[in-house]
């Protein structure tokens, strides 16, 4: 069977593993005798299997596989000499029993095979304990990685950093890498000295791998920014490294995504367009895209976005946000479904317990909404899981809950007048809080003018407590310098509210021309002209006309019975 189990790996290294994992029925069904070259060649061909139907994510069948080859391997008899044993390489590839550089069976090879589809079943302890069996010295780069991520998962930082400095001691652009070690607060010092015990590979110019050290700590740096919640420091080294690689699609999502976290909406759409426009087939973070055009209420594109994903890849979960988000406005149970079906294909994709959370949120569901948030900050505390946290605890009427975890977010990110706006949303739920709500909202306006949010919450303030001028009078100093439609709705409800109807009017029809898709300002169009017509707006709705169209349904459905 030599020559089936060369075609084998041929078909495997061509990718084609239906072919492969059919042929590797005919090999390990062989008869292969009891001696050590038999029971050599029938691990070889089991491994090979195991390679052919991990191939075609038939992972437990794979794990089978590979744990047979183990058990052959160590019943195989040891009194002939090595030239006779099975070699499994790094590749998973295994030369020919009868080629003159064999050598003995690669157990751990195997052993990291194992841990894959463990890994990939989701049984992570089990992955965890099949790489701890593999000795330090002898781990590859991808073993170190895989080890780093496996004791991250179990919340074992500590050893996990030790396995993540491994891999860029071996090699520095191993980004993967770098986000984990930023993330667990590696300084950027610590990350140069990694850089500088790494090989200069192929003997470059020293001029060269100076240049590939400036803009990789340029990177770091930025990578320790956000990690370390300086959003505005990150964005900065972002768009210098833009200056030096145009056009790159990474570092366009980077922007995007941080645009995205802080609420800078309309900057990050941007960005998410140029990616697209640049690469049309990109599946990384359209997700987030999705549930920003989602929040514009502009279904065109958001339709075409998730029509694009399902051709492009329909199994990854940031296709199943998208669908989520499209679901949303018309059905939140398939909605929920589609989040759901997100973190069974990645139980740690951040985006699907932030869309799963909020759509707990609308349905009022708000204690499993804090359990999908709290997943949320468990992989990456950010803005949007304290958001969500609060928002949840409010609903829950945990006002002290709610409090801690606002200041929590302030004190993590001490710079951000999100957070600073977060204390104050849980301060303006009682009457007593009010004032101390005004001066958080006040701070944050002042941390940063342009944060819209800031304003039409103190604006929500100044008309609760009824001063209705400077509520006003706030609003169209916004005005003056950002055409916002979310602030001529603000301004149209105040003026409604105070019975200025034409002045209501004007900003309702102002926000529809900003943004024709804008839900909000419809259905306070809708509310207005109630208004103007001396109705009231609150008033049910009259529904004779319904129960008549469902009695003749019942007729039809008798007559149809």
């Amino acid at each position: 069977m030599e020559a089936a189990r060369e075609s084998m790996a041929a078909l495997l290294d061509a990718g084609l593993f239906d072919s492969a994992q059919t042929l590797g029925c005919f090999l390990v069904s062989s008869g292969g005798g009891s001696n050590e070259a038999g029971m050599s060649m029938k691990a070889e061909s089991l491994v090979l299997h195991g390679d052919a139907l991990y191939g075609e994510k038939e992972f437990r069948r794979a794990l089978s596989a590979y744990k047979q080859a183990i058990q052959y391997s160590k019943s195989i008899p040891r009194q002939t000499t090595s030239a006779t044993k099975i070699s499994v390489s790094t590749t998973g590839r295994s030369p020919s029993p009868n080629s003159s550089n064999l050598m003995p069976f690669n157990e751990n090879e195997v052993k990291s095979k194992i841990a894959l589809c463990h890994s990939a079943l989701h049984e992570y302890r089990e992955a965890l304990q099949e790489m701890e069996g593999i000795p330090s010295k002898v781990r590859s780069l991808k073993m170190n990685l895989m080890l780093g991520k496996l004791y991250r998962i179990s919340r074992n930082n500590r050893a996990a950093a030790v396995c993540y400095k491994e891999c860029l001691r071996q090699c520095p652009y191993i980004f993967e890498a770098v986000t984990a070690l930023a993330e667990m607060g590696l300084s950027s010092k610590e990350f140069s000295l990694l850089f500088s015990q790494a090989p200069n590979r192929g003997g470059k110019p020293h001029g060269d791998f100076l240049d590939a050290q400036r803009w990789w700590n340029r990177y770091v740096e930025a990578q320790c920014c956000i990690a370390s919640h300086d959003y505005k420091g990150g964005l900065d080294i972002y768009l210098e490294l833009m200056q030096r690689f145009p056009n790159n699609v990474h570092i366009l999502l980077e922007i995007a995504k941080v645009e995205t976290i802080i609420g800078r909406n309309d900057e990050a759409i941007m960005n998410f367009e140029k990616v697209r426009l640049i690469d049309p087939n990109i599946i990384t973070y359209m997700d987030e895209y999705a549930i920003l055009l989602k929040a514009k209420s502009d279904y065109i594109k958001l339709n075409k976005l998730v029509h694009d994903m399902l051709h492009i890849d329909p199994a990854r979960p940031e296709t199943c946000v998208a669908l989520a988000a499209l679901w949303e406005r018309k059905d939140d149970t398939k909605a929920l479904t589609y989040a759901e079906k997100s973190l069974r294909v990645d139980d740690r994709h951040i985006t699907g317990y932030i869309m799963k959370g909020n759509l707990h949120l609308s349905s009022n569901r708000p204690d499993l909404a804090v359990t999908d948030f709290r997943g949320a900050q468990e992989l990456r505390a950010d803005l949007r899981s304290y958001q969500g946290l609060v928002r949840a605890y409010l609903a829950l009427s945990k006002c002290k809950d709610a409090l801690f975890t606002a200041r929590e977010a302030m004190k993590v990110m001490h710079q951000s007048a999100k957070a600073l706006k977060l204390v104050g949303d849980v301060h303006a739920i009682s009457s007593s809080g009010r004032e101390k709500a005004r001066k958080f909202y006040e701070s944050a306006i002042r941390l940063e003018p342009g944060f819209l949010g800031a304003a039409l919450a103190l604006a929500d303030l100044h008309f609760a407590e009824g001063r209705n001028k400077e509520a006003v009078l706030l609003l169209e100093r916004y005005l003056r310098q950002w055409a916002d439609d979310s602030l001529h709705i603000k301004l149209a409800q105040v003026f409604a509210a105070t019975n200025l109807l034409s002045d209501a009017l004007s900003h309702y029809q102002s926000a529809l021309r900003i943004n024709p898709h804008n839900e909000a300002a419809k259905k306070g169009l809708e509310r207005l002209e109630k208004q103007m017509k001396g109705v009231d707006p609150d008033a049910p709705e009259d529904d004779d006309e319904n129960e008549a169209d469902d009695v003749d349904a019942d007729q039809d459905d008798a007559e149809l019975l």
